[in-house]
């Protein structure tokens, strides 16, 4: 995943704020596994204890449970937890057409567009190194890292778009 759902202005964050400022928890909950809630619960209700403290405390206690929540998110994701990134890292263009949606139709363009163009262009350089000589072993080296590019990219891209892709939720959470 990019950087999103680990950020400090990332959706799991904001959802902990959420949490935080309303007291329902269920803000939070939605974005880890089930087997990770009765956790967040007790990180949540121990949150809640030290930030009436105030200054320095609630901001430690705040952190401590966004990283909570961040952590059990991305074991559900099957992903290492890599702690809290800053606010502001660039997600891509596709992150935000998808969250701002309201109709697919868009994000699936784009997305296709995207496909083609990355296809075509290395189909186009196993095309282009193709005919070599037999006797330059260095040109069909090229040839072959061209065309293995092209086939193994589109080989992966399949598998991830009928979903035996690297980034398989685990644990029954999916977005």
């Amino acid at each position: 995943m990019p950087p999103h759902c680990d950020t400090r202005n990332g959706p799991v964050v904001k959802a902990c704020r959420k949490a935080l400022e309303t007291g329902t928890i269920n803000h939070a909950l939605i974005w880890i596994p089930a087997v990770s809630e009765p956790e967040l619960k007790a990180a949540f209700e121990r949150t809640r204890r030290v930030r009436d403290a105030g200054g320095d405390a609630q901001s430690l206690a705040d952190d401590w449970f966004f990283e909570t929540a961040i952590r059990f998110h991305r074991a559900g994701e099957g992903a290492p937890n890599t702690g809290m990134k800053p606010a502001g890292l660039d997600e891509g263009p596709v992150v935000p057409k998808a969250e701002q949606a309201e109709d697919p139709t868009e994000v699936i363009q784009f997305i296709c567009h995207t496909i083609e163009e990355d296809l075509r262009h290395r189909f186009d350089k196993a095309i282009q190194t193709r005919k070599y000589n037999p006797n330059n072993v260095k040109g069909g080296r090229a040839y072959i890292q061209a065309y293995l590019n092209f086939v193994v990219y589109a080989y992966h891209l399949y598998l991830n778009v009928k979903g035996h892709g690297t980034h398989q939720p685990q644990g029954g959470h999916r977005h």
